[in-house]
């Protein structure tokens, strides 16, 4: 299902497609409401218990953490059957995209792993597990990384030890 630019969902108007996966689209969107753009990521097959649900518990998983490390929810929605999750639009690339170029120099990676593990431990205080911490899943911004997609994130019950 892909949306043409000037569509409207809820108070999203789209702009531009930025991505596609198996989940569904990102797109590009201002919201006409607050007079900023985001990242509108809208769901494939929305109506079925399974997408729903895992939909659900990503946005649930990262809006439950609050760190400039780790990207920003700042809505669920649904509109005509069409579910959405309404995220902080970031500008850069991924790591992946990133690493296709060469290797990041020792003074580059140390920063960023540092940034990395920092949001998780955040991540890992509200006693969640990410599952899914890949080089497509970390974004790097002008200002530092971003931790990406809670799609496979669970609750987690650390051992005391680890506490």
């Amino acid at each position: 299902m892909s949306l043409a630019p000037g569509t409207r969902l809820a108070s999203y108007e789209i702009v531009a497609l930025l991505g596609a996966g198996g989940m569904g689209e990102v797109y590009r969107a201002r919201d006409v409401r607050l007079r900023r753009d985001v990242a509108l990521k809208v769901i494939a097959a929305s109506n079925e218990s399974e997408a729903r649900r895992r939909v659900l518990s990503e946005a649930r998983a990262a809006a439950a953490v609050s760190h400039p490390n780790i990207c920003q929810i700042f809505e669920i929605g649904e509109e005509q059957d069409t579910l959405f999750i309404t995220m902080e639009l970031l500008t850069g690339e991924t790591l992946a995209d990133r690493i296709l170029r060469g290797p990041l120099a020792i003074g580059q990676a140390i920063p960023l792993a540092v940034e990395a593990l920092t949001a998780l431990q955040v991540i890992h205080q509200q006693g969640l597990i990410h599952r899914d911490l890949k080089p497509a899943n970390i974004f790097l911004t002008p200002h530092g990384l971003k931790i990406l997609d809670f799609g496979l994130a669970r609750p987690c019950q650390w051992p005391s030890i680890l506490r």
